[in-house]
């Protein structure tokens, strides 16, 4: 009997959207490779043939399971949510997995893409953006984002030990890279006390351990420090 070859993600070690997928694929235990997409160096990998033949967009993740491309970290974690039912990563009921769905998006459609590595570049080169100014729209916009998901979070009965109860999920998921971005940039996240704190219980678990960046292969430096839970 052929073995099923494990899935293949391409990745970049800093990449929120990877990261996100890293998470899941660890939360659900599957067996995967991950192959380094540097998109920093040489102009980055991400331009290459080679990689836009697969990936037209020129973005991470991609995750290859052996027959099919799949990519956007959203959609690769639905898949992989349906692929394989345990442990969930989304709620049963119909409207607490659209809420959940919501704080998902708030991060990955409203933060992240706005402070994308791309975003940035453009601001600085095509725009002749000073780094100071560049900096001041990267911290005003998570820094809005962040706020409006404490304020979510901070009163709503379905947080737990995670965002929703106490099993990690799909808010989790995207909410760690997105505050280990903050972290890194220095962004003061005194004023998140729910958000650093479920950091904090997600940290505890392997799967965001192992996912982290500096555990990645292709690592070129160590996590943000965690500011403890109060």
């Amino acid at each position: 009997m052929t073995s099923q070859p494990k899935p293949q993600l391409y990745s970049f070690w800093r990449s929120s959207a990877a990261f996100r997928v890293r998470i899941a694929l660890n939360l659900k235990g599957m067996d995967y490779e991950v192959l380094p997409v540097h998109l920093n160096k040489n102009g980055g990998d991400q331009h290459s043939e080679s990689y836009g033949s697969k990936n037209p967009n020129r973005l991470v993740p991609l995750l290859d399971d052996g027959k099919n491309h799949l990519h956007q970290s959203l959609a690769i974690i639905e898949y992989l949510e349906e692929l394989q039912a345990t442990p969930p990563l989304l709620p049963k009921s119909l409207i607490d997995r659209a809420w959940v769905r919501s704080l998902a998006f708030d991060i990955a459609s409203d933060i992240h893409p706005i402070d994308n590595l791309r975003v940035l570049r453009y601001l600085v080169k095509q725009l002749g953006v000073s780094a100071q100014a560049k900096d001041t729209w990267y911290q005003h916009w998570i820094t809005v984002g962040l706020a409006s998901l404490e304020k979510r979070l901070s009163t709503d009965k379905r947080v737990g030990r995670f965002v929703y109860g106490d099993e990690p999920g799909l808010a989790d998921i995207c909410l760690v890279p997105q505050l280990f971005n903050a972290l890194s940039a220095k962004i003061d996240v005194s004023t998140y006390p729910t958000l650093i704190r479920i950091l904090n219980e997600c940290m505890k678990l392997p799967a965001f351990i192992d996912a982290s960046w500096e555990k990645q292969i292709d690592a070129e430096g160590s996590n943000p420090v965690i500011p403890p839970q109060e």
